[in-house]
C-alpha cells in the first residue's frame, strides 16, 4: 500500500489537478494506494502520521505538491525510513529539480517510482528539523517574511514584489559562521546552506551542490551596492553569479550561524538565529532521475 498525499492548494490549485492524474495513473497500473489530504499543513501532517502508524509496511509516500509539502513529508518518513517522492505541483518545485526530474516528466517519474528501488540521498538537519533543499538567512529571508504578509499579488510575482519593497531599506548584517575547518566573521547580505542546488523556483544559488556527497555548499554574499545587487541578481537563474568577487562558496558538513536575523529552509520559517545545521548523509530514500 502506498500513501498518496495531495496538497490541494499547491500551485494555486494545481495540486488537485495533478493529484487526480496521479491517482488515475496508479489505478491504471494496479498500484494500491490511499489518498491523504487536509485543509492545512497541520492536518496533512496529522493524517499522514496516523496512516503510517497504522501501515508500518507502507511501500512509500507519493506527495503531490511543492517544497512546503516536501518539508512536511520528510519530518515523518525519515524516522520511519519510508521512501518518498514529490510530484511537482507547487510554485517553486526546487527539491524535484535537485533530484534531476524535469517538471514535465510526470509519467516517467511515476513509472520509475512504482517499478524501481529508491536510492539514498542526504538531508539537512537544523536544530532537530529536517530540510531537503536550502536553508538561508539574510535578504531572501526578509523577503520571505514580507511576502508571507502580502495578500497580493499571487504566485511567484509575490516574491518579486517583496524584493522591490524590501531592497531599498535593506542593510547587510554581521554574521559569525562556524564551519568544519574555519570560522568566518563577516558582514553579509545573504547566506545559503545548500543541500540542493536551487530555491525560489529555479534560482541556482549553489549550482554545484550535490545531494549525495555528505557536504553542504555554503554561499556567502558579501556586501555590494544595491545597484550592483540588481545587476548580479538575474545571474542566479543561470548560476553564473558565483564568479562575482563578492560571492564566496565553501563546503562543510557542519554549519553554525549567529546573527540578529531569521532563517528559512525549503521556504518554511525556521526561526531566529543562531542555528546549528548538519548534513546527514544517506538520511532518506527517494527516486532520482
Amino acid at each position: 500500500m502506498w500513501a498518496l498525499v495531495i496538497n490541494p492548494v499547491s500551485g494555486q490549485g494545481k495540486g488537485t489537478t495533478v493529484g487526480t492524474y496521479v491517482a488515475g495513473y496508479l489505478n491504471q497500473h494496479k498500484t494500491p494506494f490511499t489518498i491523504i489530504t487536509g485543509n492545512s499543513s497541520v492536518a496533512v501532517s496529522d493524517h499522514l502520521r496516523s496512516f503510517l502508524d497504522r501501515n508500518p509496511e507502507c511501500e512509500g509516500v507519493i506527495a503531490v505538491g511543492g517544497d512546503g509539502l516536501m518539508h512536511i513529508i520528510i519530518q515523518l518518513v525519515v524516522p520511519s525510513q519510508i521512501p518518498f517522492t514529490i510530484i511537482p505541483a507547487g510554485t517553486g518545485n526546487d527539491f524535484v529539480r535537485a533530484l534531476g526530474w524535469s517538471l514535465d516528466s510526470l509519467d516517467l517519474q511515476l513509472s520509475t517510482v512504482i517499478s524501481t528501488k529508491p536510492t539514498s540521498i542526504d538531508l539537512g538537519l537544523v536544530d532537530g528539523e529536517w530540510f531537503g533543499a536550502i536553508l538561508s538567512t539574510g535578504f531572501d529571508s526578509i523577503v520571505n517574511e514580507k511576502a508571507n504578509t502580502m495578500q497580493w499579488p499571487k504566485g511567484p510575482m509575490k516574491y518579486n514584489a517583496a524584493i522591490a519593497l524590501e531592497l531599498p531599506r535593506f542593510k547587510p548584517r554581521h554574521y559569525e559562521i562556524a564551519l568544519d575547518d574555519r570560522t568566518i566573521s563577516t558582514e553579509a547580505m545573504l547566506i545559503a546552506v545548500s543541500n540542493g542546488r536551487s530555491y525560489g523556483g529555479g534560482m541556482l544559488v549553489c549550482p554545484n551542490a550535490n545531494i549525495n556527497d555528505g557536504l553542504f555548499d555554503v554561499m556567502v554574499l558579501h556586501p555590494i551596492s544595491k545597484l550592483e545587487f540588481m545587476k548580479v541578481f538575474p545571474q542566479v537563474f543561470a548560476g553564473t553569479h558565483i564568479s562575482h568577487p563578492a560571492v564566496e562558496i565553501v563546503r562543510s558538513k557542519h554549519v553554525s550561524i549567529e546573527s540578529d536575523a531569521v532563517a528559512y529552509a525549503d521556504g518554511e520559517r525556521i526561526g531566529q538565529l543562531p542555528v546549528a545545521v548538519e548534513c546527514i548523509q544517506d538520511a532518506t530514500q527517494t527516486w532520482v532521475a
